[in-house]
């Protein structure tokens, strides 16, 4: 009796002791989560602040381009507006919002004197940057995504997540179409590798035989002999004479016709 006793003590106390560490991992990855939300969160605020000093840079230069400027900045006011809403809600305005700035940098390409400008060049190069920040951290923050709800979903830990209210976390995820896009590949404009050794040209007048010949180490290169003009070539008879090297017609005998 006493044995069996200890042993359901010891097993309440196993069981205590994995539903505690369960949970507590549950929360780590909780927090994981939310430190590395924060993070994506502080590259958006940045991002937010460059872009109406990129927009009065790029204004000075085509104010013309007056949609293009009002696009950005109503896309702007609407990212900001939805901070408090889901990664997935954050995430389409984001969309959009990147959107509209890449096809002002389009607009941008039809003003050499924009991109010559050093205020603008710094702007978009802190821009760049801030994406590139923004990207990594959106890595960071799905990967933690995935293994936390990888656990709200596998059992037995569902049975804990269900038990304290521990439920999916969004992904932070890029809906561009331009991003996902595969890039086309041309290889019209493909030379010749560096290093790479070409056949070598044929001279001019030579006939082909289907084989390479090489150019041997000092044999005279060939050059072709052209006579002037109104004269056969050199080595070959004129039209309708006898072929080169046949004896000429002796005295008596009618000369070579071509005929036979």
């Amino acid at each position: 009796m006493t044995l069996v006793i200890v042993i359901i003590i010891a097993v309440v106390v196993i069981a205590a002791i994995a539903l505690m560490v369960s949970y507590n991992r549950f929360v780590k990855q909780r927090n994981l989560i939310q430190e590395s939300w924060r993070q994506i969160d502080v590259e958006l605020h940045r991002r937010y602040d460059l872009i109406p000093n990129l927009v009065e840079t790029v204004r000075a230069f085509a104010a013309h381009e007056r949609h293009v400027f009002e696009e950005v900045a109503r896309l702007r006011t609407q990212a900001v507006n939805v901070q408090g809403a889901s990664p997935e809600q954050r995430a389409a305005a984001e969309g959009e919002l990147s959107g509209a700035l890449r096809q002002m940098m389009i607009s941008v390409e039809a003003y050499p004197q924009i991109q010559s400008n050093q205020n603008f060049l710094n702007l978009q190069r802190e821009l760049t940057d801030t994406e590139d920040r923004i990207a990594a951290g959106r890595r960071f923050y799905n990967a933690n995504v995935g293994d936390y709800n990888t656990r709200v979903e596998s059992f037995p830990s569902n049975v804990i997540a269900g038990r304290f209210k521990f439920e999916k976390a969004g992904y932070f995820e890029v809906k561009d179409e331009q991003v996902r896009a595969v890039p086309q590949v041309s290889f019209g404009t493909i030379g010749s590798v560096e290093g790479e050794q070409t056949q070598p040209q044929m001279q001019p007048g030579a006939q082909s035989s289907g084989q390479i010949q090489p150019q041997m180490p000092g044999q005279p290169q060939y050059q072709p002999q052209f006579p002037p003009a109104g004269q056969p070539p050199v080595g070959q008879p004129p039209v309708g004479g006898p072929p080169a090297g046949s004896p000429g017609p002796q005295d008596g005998q009618p000369p070579f016709t071509g005929g036979q």
